[in-house]
């Protein structure tokens, strides 16, 4: 596409947990080098990511190796479904999916998920690079992906890996997704 942008859009590696603190296992860490070696030739000019630590783990072998440093973002955190461990958290996941206004107490709705992501997106496409690499979370992923092709819900969501990768190229009038993950 002339005139385009390229994202590449990137879950985390596998990590001991969910929290904001959650270190990557060895796995993930095994899996932040085989991710910096599939983007190091993309041409990736800036590098953003959320502020938890296996979104940071899992994308600093990319950036040491292109001499880069990482922007961080708090926009492209995890989305909160709730503040509290609730039963059947996978029922009301998909629910958030098919009713984008939908809110636990102390969470956060997918469209607010949505437009905080996209809000981050939309403040790096205006910039002069060409190409980025964006690391988030999981439930977000999936909630960008939605926002630029409507038909990607809980189904797909369910179908991410640790890590994942996404090709947005982003023109005028149109956007490409191409996921470039192969686990």
């Amino acid at each position: 596409m002339e005139n385009s942008k390229t994202i590449y859009l990137i879950r985390h590696c596998e990590a001991e947990g969910q929290g904001p603190d959650a270190a990557l296992t060895l796995k993930g860490k095994e899996q932040s080098i085989q991710l910096a070696n599939l983007l190091k030739e993309k041409g990736i000019q800036l590098v953003i990511s959320s502020t938890y630590r296996r979104a940071m783990e899992s994308i600093r072998p990319l950036t040491v190796g292109l001499n880069i440093s990482i922007l961080q973002d708090e926009r492209l955190v995890e989305r909160v479904l709730s503040p509290v461990s609730i039963e059947n958290w996978q029922f009301h996941l998909e629910e958030s999916f098919a009713d984008l206004d939908l809110i636990l107490e102390g969470g956060e709705s997918s469209i607010q998920a949505m437009n905080r992501g996209i809000l981050a997106i939309q403040d790096y496409l205006n910039r002069l690079e060409d190409t980025l690499a964006i690391m988030t979370h999981g439930n977000l992923l999936a909630l960008l992906l939605k926002y630029y092709q409507a038909s990607i819900g809980y189904y797909e969501w369910k179908k991410l890996t640790n890590p994942d990768v996404f090709k947005l190229t982003i023109g005028k009038n149109q956007v490409l997704i191409n996921r470039v993950w192969r686990n």
